[in-house]
């Protein structure tokens, strides 16, 4: 059984040129036929992530970019960044799918009964390739969602809800009680400032402006600590001595920042030892990469002791790692808290089209806080 449908859809793809460029264009493509355990979407909200940019338009240099072309044939053109080619020469002549996450319509459902019983329902969805207008998964990538429940605002079900509430599994898993976050004023950052006082967590929010510290301020996070403040050593080492926030989740990657908090925490660490040995303190210190904003190289100075550890974070295989049962058990939170704890904000909701034009492409890939953009396929 299906809805009515076309028979084509267009797809966003971000495609490297042998001769340096960065194209997004529209590609149409046949809608497909589900097998027995999967559904076709209507994709009608698909955020942009940072994790959708590095794909999307990280590699261009966005300053030289040209619009050409109408509708469908609308394309984007802008010259890479320097230095980045090598990085990127595996994808050159590749045109990419992006979108991570996104919510729509089932309009086409298999046979079996799960995806029979989603037929003509909103779901959330995670895949990767959902910057377009109709997209074929399987039913166990559709998170199900309380009636009532519209694209827009479920559109953000899976990132930043699950990679919050990932980061407060992987602190209790570790045994540590209390989190370090940097730029803590985005979207994902309050929703985890949200979760931490719901579930009695002390959170310590690293920001790098003024006004930043005054929106979380006002949602009631008590460790702010501004990275742009002379006192930002300080302020940082004080407020883990107060609540023994020895991991940290970064999204910056680049720079210093994560080497000051390694510093901080092993600052903390030491404040009641008399004659630390040759190798500091015995407290573990754990930072957690799990972005990119800064794409400068990642600088560590080793002024932090020999017991700590420097890794990499990323939702999926955190997934993997707790296993079905977690997972289901998350993303029903998610389900529930969906206009509270997990509520989502964008500035600007944009069509495929749109998100070519060159003067909005800059605008979203400043990644700035407060200026979060939402892909509507179905405009």
């Amino acid at each position: 059984m299906t809805l009515e449908t076309p028979t084509t859809g267009l797809q966003l793809r971000s495609l490297v040129t042998d001769d340096g460029h960065l194209k997004l264009l529209l590609q149409s493509a046949p809608i497909p036929e589900p097998g027995e355990n999967e559904v076709v979407v209507r994709i009608e909200a698909t955020p942009i992530n940072p994790s959708d940019q590095a794909t999307l338009i990280i590699p261009a240099d966005v300053s030289t970019g040209e619009t050409t072309g109408t509708g469908a044939d609308t394309v984007y053109t802008a010259k890479l960044r320097k230095g980045i080619e090598s990085r990127v020469k595996p994808r050159v002549g590749k045109p990419l799918p992006i979108g991570n996450e996104g919510a729509g319509t089932v309009v086409k459902a298999g046979s079996s009964d799960a995806a029979q019983a989603l037929l003509g329902k909103t779901v959330a969805v995670l895949d990767g390739a959902l910057y377009c207008q109709y997209r074929k998964v399987n039913v166990m990538q559709c998170m199900t969602l309380n009636e009532g429940t519209t694209a827009k605002a479920a559109a953000s079900c899976f990132v930043n809800p699950l990679t919050s509430l990932g980061f407060v599994e992987t602190m209790r898993m570790e045994g540590y009680k209390a989190i370090i976050h940097t730029a803590a004023a985005s979207n994902l950052g309050q929703m985890l400032n949200r979760i931490c006082q719901d579930d009695g967590i002390d959170l310590i929010n690293i920001v790098r402006k003024k006004d930043q510290a005054e929106l979380l301020k006002a949602q009631g996070a008590k460790y702010i600590c501004n990275s742009s403040d002379d006192t930002f050593m300080d302020d940082l080492t004080a407020a883990i001595e107060a609540t023994g926030a020895y991991i940290a989740f970064d999204a910056t990657g680049g720079g210093d920042l994560g080497s000051r908090i390694l510093s901080c925490m092993e600052r903390a660490a030491l404040k009641d030892v008399d004659l630390p040995g040759p190798y500091g303190s015995t407290t573990f210190k754990q930072l957690y990469i799990y972005g990119g904003l800064d794409m400068s190289p990642t600088i560590i100075n080793r002024n932090f002791g020999f017991s700590w550890g420097i890794n990499a974070w990323l939702l999926t295989p955190f997934l993997q790692k707790v296993g079905m049962e977690k997972g289901m058990e998350l993303r029903k939170r998610v389900a529930d808290e969906l206009d509270t704890t997990f509520a989502s904000h964008y500035s600007d909701e944009i069509s495929l089209v749109d998100a070519l034009n060159k003067d909005i492409v800059t605008a979203y890939s400043q990644q700035a806080t407060g200026k979060k953009f939402l892909i509507n396929p179905s405009k």
